[in-house]
């Protein structure tokens, strides 16, 4: 019988790819959403496991639920017996996290904590939790290893992630048997080659590709450059872009690595190289057939000039290494964008 994984925030980007891996190495997927990153689709479903469920002609248990919500989640976890966890559900944005970090301390830590608890009260102990490189903070050097110095985070979306981390350490130390993996993510783009699920943004993207492609597929009309005068090779800022399958991948990996009663363990998920935002207009461009209009603007605070991974930790221990290129990821991307060009509102399936 296969092994069932609660998915929470299973209805997102990364976490309805993860769905589609999970299914397709022989797992039972259970996801649970509140919607605040995902469509609402037929049948009161994600709009993206709609789509994965016709893609791979199979039925997906999913439950619309709020991880503040404790008894609700009680309920769950007394239906199923979970032999794992992997953890997405969590408010995202960096800047709306400046601007309300009390909501994201609240919605991104109580609800993990309620999980966690939960977690041990039905003694499920395995944990794969979807962290981020923006626990790093400002990079001391390059390329980051996991060794680096974590906790100068730049905003509270990135202390969320960060406190969370500890959170699981500390449990991991109190609780012998429990065993996590933390996944800190480099900047995942692309989508399935189907082109039926990818990113889709709920108002403006906070990110550089999902507004790239919107560009390019005419949604928005000019690309704002933010900072053309760093120390990298064009100028512009310099990030580590990895394809969101690749990403999902790495989740399969690591609840292998689980059974091998890890303790906690943490992995870059990257590829090792970084792109510049020129270099990535030029990419998408490329893929797209598109010209796509940009202007330079004044840098951002907070941003550096160049982040990205040293992921042969996560190769040794884990078996896993990003497998596409930079050429596949804007491919796929833009098969998304243009079959979707309103993203999950009006594309097709």
């Amino acid at each position: 019988m296969a092994e069932k994984v609660l998915v929470t925030g299973g209805g997102g980007y990364i976490g309805s790819h993860c769905v589609v891996e999970l299914i397709e190495a022989g797992y039972q997927p259970i996801v649970v959403d509140n919607f605040s990153n995902a469509v609402r689709g037929e049948g009161n479903v994600p709009e993206s496991i709609r789509r994965i469920e016709k893609l791979l002609k199979t039925s997906i248990e999913f439950h619309e639920l709020d991880l503040l919500d404790r008894p609700g989640l009680e309920k769950l976890f007394k239906k199923h017996s979970f032999s794992a966890v992997i953890h997405f559900a969590g408010l995202k944005a960096v800047g709306e996290s400046v601007e309300k970090p009390l909501l994201y301390y609240k919605v991104n830590l109580t609800a993990f904590m309620n999980l966690l608890e939960v977690m041990q009260a039905h003694r499920v102990r395995n944990l794969v939790f979807s962290s981020s490189a923006t626990v790093y903070g400002d990079p001391q050097h390059l390329p980051i290893d996991e060794q680096h110095p974590v906790g100068g985070c730049t905003n509270p979306y990135g202390k969320t992630k960060y406190f969370i981390e500890e959170m699981v350490k500390d449990h991991c130390k109190a609780e012998k048997d429990w065993n996590a993996v933390l996944l800190r993510y480099f900047n995942p783009i692309g989508a399935h080659c189907s082109g039926q699920i990818g990113e889709d943004p709920q108002g403006i993207p906070n990110n550089l590709l999902p507004y790239v492609a919107q560009v390019a597929v005419g949604r928005r009309e000019c690309l704002s450059v933010y900072g053309n005068d760093y120390d990298t090779i064009d100028g512009t800022g310099v990030r580590d872009y990895i394809h969101v399958v690749d990403l999902a991948k790495g989740h399969i990996a690591a609840l292998k690595k689980l059974k091998e009663d890890c303790g906690c363990k943490v992995y870059n998920l990257g590829t090792g190289k970084g792109y510049s935002v020129l270099e990535m207009v030029k990419a998408m461009e490329k893929a797209s057939g598109k010209e796509i209009p940009y202007k330079i603007a004044p840098r951002r605070g907070g941003d550096v000039a160049s982040c990205y991974a040293d992921p042969r930790v996560a190769e040794k221990e884990l078996g896993w290494k990003a497998q596409f290129d930079l050429e596949r990821m804007c491919e796929d991307l833009w098969r998304w964008q243009s079959m979707n060009p309103t993203g999950f509102s009006n594309g097709t399936c």
